[in-house]
């Protein structure tokens, strides 16, 4: 492949970095709804769907966070998906089910993504990818009826379930040292825009959610490695939200990890290498809000299984 058919594809990569961004800017959006993972980088496929099959090899994922212990209602969500590679690793596939709970919101669905993979240079490869499917929205405000001071109040005198279709959009270069990734998770409005069945004129707004992700290896020496990576959140009408994560492996069999999420929490993680097709993932998040006197922080917890053979196995442990 040549240097210049490379540069191409690259400039290709950044101008539609610049125009999602651009699309995204002049949005307006008021709120911060999409599911939160501290554990982002081993659970990509959630966030941005060009991710699928870039591990070159079937991979099963699971996913639970319970967020803000101690707080009635607070956020809890858990993550199903499977994904993989096909013809000769040019394209990949996944399906992702999901349970989102916030309060009286639950969300339930499941995505079915596919991804095109276009290796640009010797060892970088830029894929784009889409995630089509359903979610059952659900507002349960029957539940609030008996905790509100006007108990004739109308806002609470009905409750919301209806089916939502699901658009998502990515794109993800990687090498087996570095990655980046741009995605809108959520092209449609997908939860409560309007409560129609209220009179009173309580609103809730929420469109897309920007996501930058990046991420590199370095070797220190044979047996330890650093992985700094970071996440950036972007919604407008909100402060933008940044994870700045740090990881050291020991001998490719366990990380050790900080990160610091701006103005919200610090966080310890770790994860294990159990053999080459298991790996397990604990994060905790300790919020420094003022939440912090209500809750006892947040759990998270990731088991990764990869289905490899003689024609799949990965060449090296890859830590995104």
């Amino acid at each position: 492949m040549t240097k210049k058919y490379t540069i191409i594809h690259i400039k290709h990569y950044l101008l539609s970095v610049i125009i999602l961004l651009g699309c995204f800017i002049t949005s307006k959006l008021n709120a911060q709804t999409e599911p939160m993972y501290s554990q982002y980088m081993y659970n990509m496929l959630g966030v941005n769907p060009a991710y699928a099959g870039s591990r070159e090899a079937m991979g099963f994922n699971f996913f639970q966070r319970n967020q803000w212990q101690g707080i009635q209602g607070a956020p809890q969500t858990t993550s199903i998906s499977i994904d993989g590679s096909t013809y000769e690793k040019k394209a990949g596939w996944g399906v992702q089910m999901y349970d989102d709970r916030l309060g009286v919101e639950k969300a339930d669905g499941m995505n079915f993504i596919g991804a095109t993979r276009i290796r640009v240079s010797e060892e970088g490869v830029l894929s784009g990818g889409i995630n089509i499917g359903l979610m059952n929205y659900r507002v349960d405000l029957l539940s609030l009826s008996d905790k509100v001071f006007e108990k004739n109040d109308p806002v609470y005198a009905a409750s919301l379930n209806k089916w939502i279709p699901v658009v998502g959009l990515g794109m993800y270069y990687n090498t087996d040292k570095f990655y980046v990734g741009i995605s809108l998770p959520s092209v449609l409005k997908t939860r409560m825009t309007d409560l129609d069945l209220i009179h009173s004129g309580l609103q809730k707004v929420n469109k897309q959610h920007l996501f930058i992700t990046s991420g590199y290896v370095f070797n220190i020496n044979e047996e330890i490695k650093i992985k700094p990576s970071t996440m950036v959140k972007m919604v407008s009408g909100a402060p933008i939200e940044l994870d700045l994560n740090s990881n050291i492996w020991f001998r490719d069999m366990l990380g050790l990890g900080v990160s610091y999420r701006t103005g919200d929490a610090i966080l310890a993680m770790a994860e294990v290498q159990a053999n080459e097709n298991l790996r397990f993932g604990y994060a905790y998040d300790m919020t420094i809000t003022n939440l912090k006197n209500y809750n006892s922080g947040s759990h998270e917890l990731m088991i990764r299984y990869e289905f490899m053979n003689k024609k799949n196995k990965i060449k090296s442990t890859r830590h995104f």
